[in-house]
């Protein structure tokens, strides 16, 4: 409450107000003091709690308004209850892990408790009214890995105040929310706090940083973790003046509750009202039980921290504070301590009552069918005993039921019973496996599988032009039918990005939706995230593929499981455009697809072999509501292509190959630049008598969804990957699709190959190039090896 606010307020409601704010705090902290000892007794895995942060985290909600958003860390459990949005019994629910998103909303059991969100979406995947609600983007743990996004969120109210046209319903109120982070003290020496830090310094967007300052990072001091122990200190720099833009940077002590009201309620109005960021570093505050349930901080902090730690503790200084100034006497407030207790327990009781009560059904279920099977089993005697020893755990849980049906089908599999268990298993895996592994992608009606192939239409004038030229008007027309589209990226606004693709678009569109921005890939993947869960279309642009390596953590911690680990219930539709493949030196040839598909599942990949099928790709994701990365390929931009007449509108499917050359003697699968090698390589096969089939993947991930390469296989019945990632890279992702999943093996009459690049990074120059990669010559000397193993007499060995 501010002064003025407080001056409205009667004294009762005054006193009210704050006795509920010592409650909601008291009830945090007997949950964090309980949460350790159902992880120590074993009901839990593990416990990160919020014990000692309780007091700011009460300021903190008292500024957060509806339409506002959270980007924080795992101890934020106050604040989460002081906005409504968590129950008791949702947070045991969450330490529990309980699979139901009724009992644990935050993530349906798939992060360890201390990771908070809100539903963003209905259960059908459309978006709520986030206006009318407060809202938490989904916590992630590594450390610092909230900051990109934060930077994302905050300037979606930016781009909403300043930029016309577009369609605010369900997402801002002309930009007045304001996007609060919070983060430990020693976390703000990672890269990512201070490349997000100094990116809303530039960008000038209503962000409210506060620091949590224990003094320790786990066990590690201060000393150890930041210059001069301080890091509003060292950031004194990004303090704003009269003559340059920056930071407001506040310091309070993390015990003192009035200050920390004031404090709060001063950073809300500069960042909602001016838009300008906000650090609050919150100092002397304390963790009474130490970093988690891993360990005790009496192994690290000495006596003197330890006395200190409990003087100072913040609820024991806001008791004192209440009593002096007459809001309540200490008799009130431990009757409040006694309830906050009773809460609690009866709270923590109930969510494991509900946690275990399912699966003690499921339990009762299954030792009823073991026992029948066993009364006509040769193996009686052995299955009673799996049956009694399953019925005796008094609190079961779903690997203890699995484990037990699945080790009695092995005894009983040549008896009557077998299907009955068999069935049992099947139909139980099946309803149980979604639990845990639903939604990594979209289930919504607008996910990537609901768009349809548009063809390119060309009138009989078309003429060929620059590749480049048919991605910059598509990309026109796209801002132009999407308000809510914009792009940004290195040296993408003002020359129309590096080879030129968005020439002219600044100019016509704005400097808000076509932006230059820093050197700085991880906070354009975090500007994307952002405001991809706040409404807006972004495409964030990273120059090369190779800088991608800068962003794939955000990539792959953040955005690639934000619908997984909300179960659903959040999302970020962020497209990802990049360029990449056949170039010359060490840094910018490299093609490391198999590092990246396999750190991304949950984001779709797409590797179009044209600029037609780029925009296509553009064209269709736009009308999805799913995240994927474009990679264009960077020799292709001024190669020529025909320019079609329904820009904008033409849609190149994803998961669908394309044959780009039918054969009958051998299939040919690759993507990208390597294409033009391949048929190239498969014109001069023609000449000696082998005839090649060319498939394009086009989509990595999700790959060839109709099976059709293995349709091509029972043509040809031999298979050849190319790929210019290394040895195992992407190529090894590629064979396993199509052998495992495909049962390509079936129809094949020869070993499956690949070809590769080699295991170094790329030399610099044409004949490093020819020296590293797959060349035309590989490509046809391995096809012929091939033919040759079959048909030796017809294709003599070459060497």
């Amino acid at each position: 409450m501010t002064q003025a606010e407080t001056k409205s307020l009667s004294f009762e409601d005054f006193k009210i107000e704050v006795l509920n704010d010592y409650k909601v705090a008291t009830v945090s902290r007997e949950c964090s003091l309980l949460g350790r000892r159902e992880v120590l007794t074993g009901k839990a895995k593990f416990g990160i709690f919020g014990d000692g942060k309780e007091v700011p985290q009460l300021a903190l909600a008292k500024a957060f308004k509806n339409g506002d958003f959270r980007s924080g860390y795992y101890r934020d459990q106050t604040f989460m209850m002081a906005i409504g949005e968590m129950t008791i019994q949702q947070f045991f629910a969450g330490l529990y892990g309980h699979t139901d998103l009724a009992h644990d909303p935050m993530s349906a059991g798939r992060q360890m408790g201390g990771h908070f969100a809100t539903h963003s979406l209905d259960e059908k995947g459309n978006w709520k009214n986030l206006t009318q609600q407060k809202n938490s983007s989904a916590d992630i743990s590594p450390t610092g890995g909230q900051m990109p996004r934060l930077l994302g969120l905050a300037q979606a109210s930016k781009i909403y105040r300043k930029v016309s046209g577009i369609n605010q319903t369900n997402f801002s109120e002309k930009g007045n929310e304001v996007a609060w982070g919070t983060i430990g003290n020693a976390s703000t020496s990672e890269g990512l706090f201070f490349e997000t830090i100094n990116a809303a310094g530039v960008l000038q967007v209503p962000m409210v940083m506060s620091v949590w300052d224990d003094e320790y990072g786990i066990s590690v001091h201060a000393r150890h973790q930041t210059t001069k122990e301080n890091i509003s200190e060292i950031l004194k720099g990004f303090q704003r003046d009269e003559d340059n833009k920056g930071y407001e940077i506040l310091r309070v002590k993390g015990w003192d509750y009035p200050a920390l009201v004031d404090t709060y309620q001063k950073a809300s109005a500069i960042a909602r009202e001016e838009h300008v960021p906000v650090l609050i570093h919150v100092q002397e505050l304390t963790q009474p039980q130490g970093h988690s349930t891993s360990g005790s901080h009496e192994r690290y902090k000495n006596s003197d921290r330890l006395v200190w730690e409990v003087e100072f503790d913040c609820l024991i200084k806001m008791r004192q504070w209440v009593i002096e100034n007459n809001i309540a006497s200490s008799e009130d407030l431990d009757a409040i301590d006694s309830q906050a207790k009773k809460d609690v327990l009866e709270g923590k009781k109930a969510a494991w009552t509900a946690f275990v009560s399912p699966v003690k059904e499921e339990q009762l279920e299954l030792v009823a069918l073991l026992n029948s099977i066993a009364n006509t089993s040769s193996n009686k005697v052995f299955i009673e005993k799996y049956a009694t020893d399953l019925a005796a755990i008094k609190e079961p849980i779903r690997k203890d039921l699995l484990t037990t049906a699945r080790k009695i089908l092995r005894l009983i599999v040549k008896e009557n019973g077998k299907n009955e268990l068999a069935s049992w298993i099947t139909n139980y895996t099946n309803k149980i496996q979604p639990k845990f592994s639903s939604h990594l992608f979209s289930q919504s009606d607008s996910n990537v599988f609901s768009v349809k192939e548009v063809l390119p239409i060309y009138d009989a004038t078309a003429e060929d032009v620059d590749a480049r030229l048919v991605l910059r008007d598509n990309f026109d027309a796209i801002f132009t039918k999407y308000p809510e589209s914009l792009i940004f990226g290195e040296d993408a606004g003002n020359i129309g990005d590096v080879n030129q693709g968005l020439e002219g678009m600044q100019e016509k569109y704005g400097e808000l939706r076509v932006a230059d921005v820093g050197i700085r890939e991880a906070t354009i993947l975090g500007q994307g995230i952002g405001m991809a869960m706040r409404g807006l279309r972004p495409i964030a642009e990273i120059q090369y593929l190779d800088y991608l390596l800068y962003a794939i953590q955000i990539m792959s911690d953040d955005l690639a499981t934000l619908q997984y680990r909300t179960a659903g219930r959040q999302k970020a539709p962020l497209i990802i455009r990049t360029r990449g493949h056949r170039l010359e030196g060490i840094w910018h040839s490299g093609s490391p697809m198999g590092m990246i598909i396999n750190a991304i599942r949950g984001i779709h990949v797409l590797v179009p072999r044209n600029m037609t099928k780029a925009a296509g790709f553009y064209n269709t994701l736009l009308e999805t509501d799913e995240p994927a990365l474009v990679i264009e390929c960077l020799n292709g931009y001024r190669l020529k292509e025909k320019m079609p007449t329904n820009l904008g509108e033409f849609k190149t499917p994803i998961g669908v190959i394309e044959t780009l050359k039918e054969g009958k003697d051998i299939t040919l699968v690759s993507y990208g630049s390597t294409l033009r090698l391949v048929e190239q390589a498969a014109k001069e096969l023609l000449e000696v008598g082998i005839d090649a089939e060319i498939i394009d993947i086009q989509s990595l991930l999700p790959f060839d969804v109709n099976h059709d390469i293995v349709k091509s296989l029972a043509k040809t019945n031999r298979l050849l990957v190319i790929d210019e990632d290394v040895p195992g890279g992407a190529s090894a992702f590629i064979l396993q699709q199509i052998i495992d999943e495909q049962k390509g093996y079936l129809v094949l009459d020869s070993q499956p190959e690949t070809l590769a690049a080699k295991a170094h990074r790329p030399a610099y120059g044409t004949d490093g190039d020819y020296f590293s990669k797959p060349s035309i010559e590989d490509i046809y000397e391995k096809v012929y090896a091939m033919m040759h193993e079959a048909n030796p007499a017809q294709y003599p060995s070459l060497y």
